[in-house]
């Protein structure tokens, strides 16, 4: 049997989409507003001048209205939340995948032995969103053009009424398989970014740093370029700072080999009775909080 993120309930893919637009949201304003910063000082750095109607100065204009154009995102992302809303909903799409899966295979607390899983299910579930709401989340059910759906589909009962060995095969492939090579290909999406953005620093840190040695040796002129590769220099430090490169390798690398270790625990020596615990520990390990917690604490 096959399950795919297709199998989930609605609610899943509608928080899932939220999600995603709000992460876009909130990258692309923060890139918006490090580009323009960089901008607002490139008028003071060059040599010469525009002047219309004589007195009016169209690139010190172009500065001011980088500046302005800082404030007015500023101001509209400090109103949208969308860095706020992206983490939430995303959290809440990961829990909702998460306690589907664990009811699928029987994952504890909804293990073979559990009376009335569905209502088990429905309980758990809610009272992982009420802890989300207190915070801060919006339940897409709430909208009223929402669609809703339930929250058992029909593969996710189909895949509870297989056999163990059915279930395990899936789980493993489906998901413990899926979620090692999601961690491998994010170690090396971050490891090209963390190159990348270092590399830049550097190549706008130097000619900033040699023209600031002939400057201290009166060997030339004052350079006004050099305030425009610090603010390039620090809008690319500030950038890889909030992408998380280099915590993020070294976190998703420890998650990628536990869950190596947990595919080979199933794969050979885990019995049925182990496997609701092992299940559970397994969703732990690719939770969001505990790729944070790593990457905040990991050195």
């Amino acid at each position: 049997m096959v399950f795919r993120n297709e199998d989930l309930p609605a609610l899943f893919h509608r928080t899932d989409a939220i999600a995603i637009a709000r992460q876009r949201e909130a990258v692309n304003t923060t890139r918006g507003q490090l580009a323009l910063l960089v901008v607002g000082t490139v008028p003071a750095a060059l040599p010469w001048q525009i002047r219309i109607g004589g007195s009016f100065q169209l690139l010190d204009a172009i500065g001011v209205l980088a500046y302005l154009g800082v404030l007015v995102t500023t101001f509209a992302a400090s109103r949208r939340k969308a860095k706020s809303h992206w983490q939430l909903n995303r959290s809440a799409a990961e829990f909702i995948k998460s306690i589907c899966w664990r009811y699928a295979v029987h994952g504890s607390p909804f293990d073979t032995t559990a009376p009335h899983p569905e209502a088990v299910f429905a309980n758990r579930l809610e009272e992982g969103l009420q802890e989300l709401r207190k915070v801060g989340w919006a339940d897409p059910r709430d909208d009223p053009d929402d669609s809703g759906g339930g929250l058992i589909t029909e593969s996710m009962r189909e895949l509870r009424d297989k056999a163990f060995t059915v279930r395990k095969e899936t789980y493993i492939r489906d998901r413990l398989i899926e979620q090692r090579r999601w961690y491998r290909r994010r170690q090396q999406v971050s490891r090209r970014g963390a190159l990348l953005w270092s590399s830049t620093i550097a190549a706008l840190t130097t000619p900033a740093l040699v023209l600031g040695v002939f400057q201290t040796f009166g060997a030339a002129r004052s350079f006004a370029l050099t305030g425009t590769l610090s603010a390039a220099a620090a809008a690319c430090l500030a950038w890889n700072e909030m992408r998380r490169h280099h915590p993020l390798i070294s976190a998703h690398s420890l998650v990628e080999k536990d869950l190596e270790s947990m595919q080979a625990a199933m794969e050979t020596t885990l019995t049925e009775r182990q496997w609701p615990v092992a299940v559970f520990e397994t969703e732990r390990i690719v939770s969001p909080e505990h790729t944070d917690w790593l990457a905040r604490h990991r050195m």
